[in-house]
């Protein structure tokens, strides 16, 4: 015997199931469409952030070498009945210094944002299927 080709459902059903696949269709293209852009900003943000370890890890490496031999040079000047005195400012003055930058370090760190483009869709998105005309706030 032949087989009988099958045919989609017929009636009042196959219009609900036909709309399901379509929302089902559009929503696993609207996620697979968010996971890439999160991937591509996650792979961009790893670069930059290679990046920016190498070139902070060369910057710091060099200033400490400057840094010391510059040392060296201002002690070997400076009288050495003041080297004490001496010494004393310049590790007061370094000091200083090195909590002014860890301050300033800690605050940009806390303003940088991590997948920014991808929340920002997502926001989109989400007052799209809420039906809201008006924007949504920006981080």
């Amino acid at each position: 015997m032949a087989e009988l080709p099958q045919t989609r459902a017929q009636g009042p059903a196959k219009g609900v199931l036909d709309i399901a696949q379509r929302i089902m269709t559009i929503l696993v293209s609207m996620v697979e469409t968010r996971v890439r852009l999160a991937v591509i900003e996650l792979e961009e943000e790893k670069e930059n952030l290679v990046q920016l370890l190498i070139m902070a890890g060369l910057t710091l490496l060099f200033t400490a070498f400057g840094l010391m031999s510059l040392l060296l040079l201002i002690f070997w000047a400076v009288d050495p009945a003041y080297r004490l005195i001496a010494l004393g400012a310049t590790t007061a003055v370094l000091l200083l210094l090195a909590i002014i930058g860890a301050i300033t370090t800690l605050a940009r760190a806390r303003r940088s944002t991590l997948l920014g483009a991808t929340r920002k869709q997502l926001e989109l998105d989400r007052s799209a299927l809420e039906g809201s005309d008006e924007s949504p706030p920006v981080p």
